[in-house]
């Protein structure tokens, strides 16, 4: 296994050159860290130079790195909050790759769209748009996937309140679903060990 991620390693020095902002081999796997000015292009040679192949790309995720390690991602790193990473695949070589690149503006997190490049980017890169609110310029129907239109916010951002914003009933005099703020009353929950006063013990 070593070896093949040693010989994909070559390949993208060579292929990428300094479009290669970090390489890190870690747990027989590859991640390259690319900027997001470079990362439409990069993309394009991942799949179409030869020696690199990717033709598939199977996954891609919006991540928050605000509390990453308590925080210490951001304080000890280049790296803003926000990142997209995409999980490509050769068939042709048979390997995998990471692929990972930072938003530059975390107040407006915004990359490149890979969709003209692999279709499958479609669906997930709405998910990180209505889960993260990343933007991705070029995407021809960046909408909302799974929360409704009306929603406001993107859940899965660290600080975002697990209650969320507004609640959702059914209003029988408007007959109609309504929104209102939320009702429950966020608390801290502390566990608490309960037992009988032989537990364990002889009886």
């Amino acid at each position: 296994m070593s070896d093949r991620l040693d010989t994909l390693q070559s390949a993208l020095h060579s292929v990428l050159a300094s479009a290669v902002v970090q390489l890190d081999q870690r747990l027989g796997e590859l991640t390259l860290t690319v900027a997001s000015s470079a990362y439409l292009s990069v993309a394009q040679r991942l799949r179409d130079d030869p020696s690199l192949a990717f033709e598939q790309l199977i996954d891609l995720c919006g991540l928050d790195y605000s509390a990453y390690k308590d925080g210490a991602h951001s304080r000890h790193t280049d790296g803003p909050r926000y990142a997209v990473v995409c999980h490509l695949l050769s068939l042709t070589h048979n390997w995998r790759l990471r692929l990972r690149v930072y938003a530059v503006d975390d107040h407006m997190p915004r990359v490149d769209s890979i969709n003209p490049i692999w279709s499958s980017a479609n669906w997930f890169e709405r998910e990180a748009f209505d889960l993260f609110g990343i933007v991705f310029d070029g995407h021809e129907d960046l909408r909302r996937l799974l929360t409704d239109y009306g929603f406001i916010g993107h859940p899965f951002r660290k600080d975002f309140p697990t209650s969320g914003h507004v609640e959702m009933r059914y209003d029988a005099e408007q007959k109609r679903v309504i929104y209102q703020p939320v009702s429950i009353e966020p608390r801290e929950i502390t566990p608490r060990i309960i037992r009988e006063e032989h537990y364990g013990g002889p009886h």
